[in-house]
């Protein structure tokens, strides 16, 4: 026993010295070290004739002098020690208390994350026009008489043309965009709708849907009340769009506007039709034109609205007094209006599968283009799975090829159907909104 306390004496001894170079020695070790310290001078000089050679009796004689001196060296390493391991955790719990307090601000505005782990929202309105000013138009579009007229044309608007200048003298001509312009997407996706689909509906994005419905519940269920629309549907389009705001375009929205309007020919009036509405969006709403980001087409904030397009649906949901499709909140109201604009009917179907009784609904024209009755439908062969027609306005027959060439799996169309086409015409498109809200809605706990 005697022999093992030096030991751990030894122990004591090499550990504080590790601490003072930086080791982390745990306080029970310490105090169990502190405890071995306290033995009397008689209980070391025993120790030390076990575990030494003997000593003559001179040099015995300076050790036992010299022993009070170690246990004070010692206790005062013990000592540094505790006050390196107190500073160390006063400074982890400064660095806790630092980032509580900062977390607010960090809910409240986010940066943009490359990864796409997280939603982004970083507001533009109400933050000014910005103070620019130039006399002749410079820049990528320099002198340009296009560009040039729709600054008169602007100007007769209302707008300074001095100010237009400075802003449009620093729009920059983005070769990018008139390339994707050059060579557009196709309409139909080359691997059927299962290829399409899963793009969108996946279990990561049910997810993150699931956690965008449980922190925006309120507003949802208030812009389900106000304007009559599933919340569903709300998350539906935010996740088929930007994934709830994690893909909300790199492009100056008026660098895309002015570009498109300038380089592509087939839809130039459309985008300076556009790009008038954008400017009319940020004189409004306070907002520097060169600040907002979207889409190459200029598409804007959770929704993707066009410029038109806030200007007839968006709302100040929030009632900050600003109307900003970048915000979430006015974002989940803005989509909501529209979809009520255009003849949502609240508690209606969207859409079913159906069951056939042939292959002759593959021969007929369907699509939301298409209107039939359900007799129609009925005559060849095609039924609701669930048994039941539902009573709207318009019934569509949807067949969606699972493979080029191949099978296509049948489904019934309704009116609300036909309302998310008015959003993107694509019957792709909207059975990917429908499915993916519908997954999330089952996910949270609110399915049927």
């Amino acid at each position: 026993m005697k022999a093992g306390r030096l030991w751990l004496g030894g122990v004591m001894l090499t550990s504080c010295f590790g601490v003072l170079s930086g080791c982390t020695a745990t306080p029970q070790k310490a105090d169990e070290t502190a405890s071995v310290d306290n033995t009397s001078p008689k209980q070391t000089t025993e120790q030390q004739t076990v575990v030494r050679a003997p000593a003559r009796p001179a040099q015995a004689a300076v050790d036992n002098r010299g022993q009070p001196r170690k246990v004070s060296a010692a206790q005062q390493r013990l000592a540094q020690l505790r006050q390196l391991r107190q500073q160390e955790w006063d400074r982890q719990q400064a660095q806790k208390q630092q980032q509580a307090r900062a977390q607010p601000r960090k809910q409240a505005v986010y940066a943009q994350n490359q990864q796409g782990s997280g939603p982004v929202s970083v507001t533009y309105g109400g933050k000014g026009v910005g103070n620019y000013y130039a006399t002749s138009l410079t820049g990528d579009f320099a002198g340009d008489p296009r560009l040039l007229s729709f600054i008169n044309q602007m100007s007769a608007r209302g707008f300074n043309r001095n100010y237009l200048l400075g802003v449009f003298s620093q729009v920059r001509n983005r070769d990018e965009v008139a390339r994707l312009w050059a060579s557009p997407a196709s309409a139909s996706s080359p691997g059927g709708w299962y290829s399409y689909r899963s793009k969108f509906v996946t279990a990561a994005n049910i997810q993150k849907g699931t956690q965008f419905w449980q922190q925006y519940a309120g507003h949802l269920q208030r812009a389900h009340q106000q304007y009559g629309v599933d919340p569903a549907y709300i998350i539906g389009i935010m996740g088929v769009e930007t994934r709830w705001g994690r893909i909300l375009g790199k492009h100056r929205v008026i660098d895309a506007l002015t570009t498109s309007a300038l380089t592509n020919q087939r839809r130039s009036d459309f985008f300076f039709e556009e790009l008038a509405d954008y400017m009319l969006m940020t004189r409004t709403e306070r907002m520097d034109p060169l600040a907002p980001k979207g889409s190459y087409a200029g598409a804007m904030g959770y929704g993707q609205f066009m410029p038109s397009s806030f200007h007839g649906y968006a709302v100040d949901f929030d009632g900050d007094g600003v109307k900003d499709l970048w915000n979430p909140v006015d974002a989940i109201g803005s989509i909501a209006n529209y979809f009520a604009k255009h003849g949502w009917r609240s508690g209606q179907e969207v859409a079913v599968p159906a069951d056939v009784s042939s292959n002759d609904y593959a021969n007929v024209p369907d699509g939301f283009k298409v209107k039939y009755s359900p007799g129609q439908l009925a005559q060849i062969g095609v039924a609701p799975k669930n048994g039941r027609w539902s009573n709207t306005s318009r019934t569509h027959l949807l067949a969606l090829s699972t493979v080029p060439g191949g099978y296509k799996e049948p489904w019934i169309g309704y009116n609300n159907f036909y309302v998310i086409t008015r959003y993107n015409h694509s019957n792709y498109y909207a059975m990917a909104v429908h499915q993916l809200a519908n997954a999330v809605k089952n996910n949270v706990g609110g399915g049927n």
